[in-house]
């Protein structure tokens, strides 16, 4: 037998006296969960009032995001993909390491054969100027363990991750052609005033030290404050101390002069880096185009 009543206006019915610990039925509006609190086989329930609330499945689906893995941001850095940022820099240098490693190993006659050849003296500079600036780059002086190779190495990459492979090679042979010619022109002259003996316009000349210091010396203007003035210091001490010491005057002053060439090519660039990397986003600038077209127009 069932009972039915009536409480407050509403029928309450109970099937064979079966009650609730509170005193309600089953089936009532009163067992329903309290809100914001999560059933045992179910989703959370939803605040009344809240808009924009998380069910169960909003929640579950950032742990298993993470659950994945690492993503591309957590990755190691690869080998190849260095050589694939600095293509420049990176396929220059081994070049550098085939020719230094020929030049080790070939016959002496025959490398010293090809050094002459590739000489920036000023003999070969009137007969044949663009082959002998080309050839003369591709040895290294003193072979891959001098200063100048390990430099090369830390510089060149470093400025073409800044302002790309075309402008780095273009501030490297720059350099190297500029300094070169502002060396050997006034050995020309003073073998034709009669100040040096005519061997002089055959002096073995050939490396890539002036390209290296001058992408040294644009480098620096790239470069935080802070690593900007210690490098150039560094870098001009060093070229200074070798050329009191007078051991080739002509050199030295070479280096001395590529490192200013870079400083001087600080605003070209400034201008390029900011073509490459984009307009700096004014402040209060979200990203938004509608508020980087209202700002610049």
């Amino acid at each position: 037998m069932s009972r039915l009543g009536t409480v407050g206006g509403m029928r309450v019915g109970g099937a064979r006296g079966e009650r609730t610990p509170g005193g309600r039925t089953p089936g009532t509006p009163g067992d329903r969960a309290p809100a914001g609190r999560t059933g045992a086989d179910g989703p959370p329930a939803l605040l009344p009032g809240i808009p924009r609330q998380r069910t169960g499945r909003d929640t579950a689906a950032p742990v298993a995001a993470t659950e994945t893995g690492p993503g591309p941001s957590g990755a190691r850095p690869r080998p190849w993909r260095l050589l694939l940022d600095t293509p420049f820099s990176a396929g220059y240098a081994l070049l550098l390491v085939a020719t230094s490693l020929f030049a080790e190993h070939a016959d002496p006659t025959l490398v010293s054969q090809l050094l002459q050849g590739s000489s920036t003296d000023v003999v070969h500079l009137t007969q044949a100027p663009l082959l002998v600036l080309i050839a003369s780059a591709l040895w290294v002086a003193g072979g891959l363990t001098s200063g100048y190779a390990l430099g090369f190495l830390v510089v060149l990459p470093t400025l073409e991750r800044r302002i790309g492979g075309l402008r780095t090679a273009a501030v490297f042979f720059g350099g190297h052609a500029l300094a070169t010619l502002a060396t050997e022109v006034p050995v020309a002259f003073t073998v034709a005033a009669g100040g040096l003996p005519e061997s002089s316009l055959h002096r073995l000349d050939y490396g890539i030290s002036f390209g290296v210091m001058t992408c040294t010396g644009a480098l620096a203007g790239v470069l935080p404050a802070w690593l900007r003035w210690p490098l150039l210091g560094g870098v001009g001490w060093f070229a200074g101390t070798a050329l009191l010491a007078y051991a080739d005057p002509m050199t030295d002053w070479g280096h001395l002069l590529s490192l200013t060439l870079g400083v001087a090519s600080w605003p070209l660039l400034r201008h390029w880096r900011a073509v490459r990397t984009g307009p700096t986003p004014l402040l209060g600038d979200l990203g938004h185009p509608a508020l980087r077209g209202a700002g610049t127009a």
